[in-house]
């Protein structure tokens, strides 16, 4: 059975919790694709509030 597939074994609670895959794993542990998401949402973060100002 595949580790996304334990929460939709045979128990009696059912649950929705999604687990991610190889692919969201490695992108959360890879420094330069964090670096990025950083800099795209703080640039996010400046226009938003230039807009206020």
């Amino acid at each position: 059975m595949k580790q996304e597939e334990i929460n939709f074994g045979k128990s009696e609670q059912f649950n929705l919790t999604m687990i991610p895959g190889s692919f969201a794993r490695r992108m959360r542990k890879n420094i330069i694709w964090q670096f990025f998401r950083f800099m795209v949402i703080n640039i996010k973060m400046l226009i938003v509030v230039s807009k206020s100002h």
